[in-house]
C-alpha cells in the first residue's frame, strides 16, 4: 500500500480555497553555505512562500541561468554533497511547516541510488522531486519508487510540447505540473511570457489539476498576472540574486514583496 506524506496539492488545494493560488520559492541548498540556505528557505516561508523548491547544486546545470549557475558553483566548492540535501530538508521543516520538493537532475539520483534517494528524502520530511531533464516516459523507475514512498513527483511541460506528451506528462505527475513559461533557460524577465497562458490552458484541457508557472516571474506583479490562470507561480532566479546581492535579511523583504501578488 503506498504511504502518502503531506504534499504540494494538499497547500496549493487551501490556497484556492482561500481564493488564491500559491507562491513557490526555489534557493539552491549549500548557498552560500549550508547554514545560511536552511535560514534563508525557513525565511521565505515565514515571510509567505507556501511552497519551497530546493535546488541540488549541479556540475553541469543545462537548465539554469547564470545566476543561478553562479550559486550552485558556490555551493559546490564550498564543499556540497548529495546528503547535504536531507540535512536541509530536515532542517527546514523542524522550523517550518510547507512542502518541501527537490528540484535535482536525474543523473545525482541515480548515482546516489533512486530507492536510497526518496527514502531518505522522505524520511528528512521532503515532499517530492522536481525532474527537469527526464520525461515520464524514461522515468520507470521514478515513478515506481514514487508510488512506493508516496512522494510527489513534478514533470515539466513546455510550450512545445505536443497534445500527447502533455497528457503523458499531467497523468505521470503528482503535486502539480511545471509549466515553463518560455523556451529558454532561467531568468528574470521584464514581463512574463505569453506563451505560459496557453500551456497552462492545454493542461488543464489535458486533466491537470494543479499547474504552476515557472521561469521569468521575478515581481509581485507577475506573481498576481500568473496567478489569474494557474494554480501557483515560481519564483527562482529573483530570490537567489536577492539573497545573494543582501544576504537572508534582503531576502525575507523580497519574499514578503512577492507575497503580496497572492492577494
Amino acid at each position: 500500500m503506498t504511504v502518502r506524506v503531506d504534499g504540494a496539492s494538499a497547500t496549493i488545494a487551501a490556497r484556492r480555497d482561500a481564493g488564491s493560488g500559491a507562491l513557490v520559492g526555489y534557493l539552491p541548498v549549500g548557498f552560500p553555505d549550508l547554514a545560511t540556505s536552511i535560514d534563508a528557505a525557513v525565511a521565505l516561508v515565514e515571510n509567505g512562500v507556501d511552497i519551497l523548491e530546493l535546488g541540488l547544486p549541479y556540475s553541469d546545470p543545462v537548465m539554469d541561468g547564470i545566476v543561478i549557475q553562479q550559486a550552485t558553483q558556490t555551493a559546490l566548492a564550498a564543499g556540497f554533497r548529495v546528503r547535504d540535501v536531507f540535512s536541509a530538508v530536515e532542517g527546514i521543516r523542524s522550523r517550518v511547516d510547507a512542502p518541501v520538493l527537490v528540484m535535482t537532475y536525474w543523473n545525482p539520483v541515480l548515482q546516489y541510488g533512486v530507492d536510497r534517494f526518496a527514502d531518505d528524502l522522505r524520511s528528512a520530511g521532503g515532499s517530492g522531486l522536481i525532474t527537469p531533464d527526464i520525461t515520464p516516459d524514461s522515468a520507470a523507475d521514478w515513478i515506481a519508487t514514487s508510488d512506493r514512498t508516496g512522494l510527489d513527483r513534478v514533470f515539466l511541460a513546455a510550450p512545445s510540447s505536443t497534445d500527447a506528451r502533455l497528457a503523458d506528462t499531467v497523468a505521470a505527475s503528482r503535486g502539480f505540473v511545471y509549466a515553463v513559461s518560455t523556451m529558454g533557460i532561467t531568468g528574470t524577465r521584464q514581463d512574463v511570457d505569453a506563451a505560459a497562458r496557453g500551456l497552462v490552458g492545454r493542461l488543464k484541457a489535458a486533466g491537470a489539476e494543479n499547474a504552476c508557472v515557472g521561469i521569468g516571474i521575478s515581481t509581485a506583479d507577475h506573481v498576481r498576472e500568473v496567478l489569474e490562470y494557474a494554480d501557483g507561480a515560481i519564483v527562482g532566479t529573483a530570490i537567489v540574486k536577492s539573497l545573494a546581492d543582501g544576504g537572508v535579511t534582503a531576502l525575507a523583504r523580497f519574499a514578503a514583496e512577492l507575497s503580496d501578488g497572492l492577494h
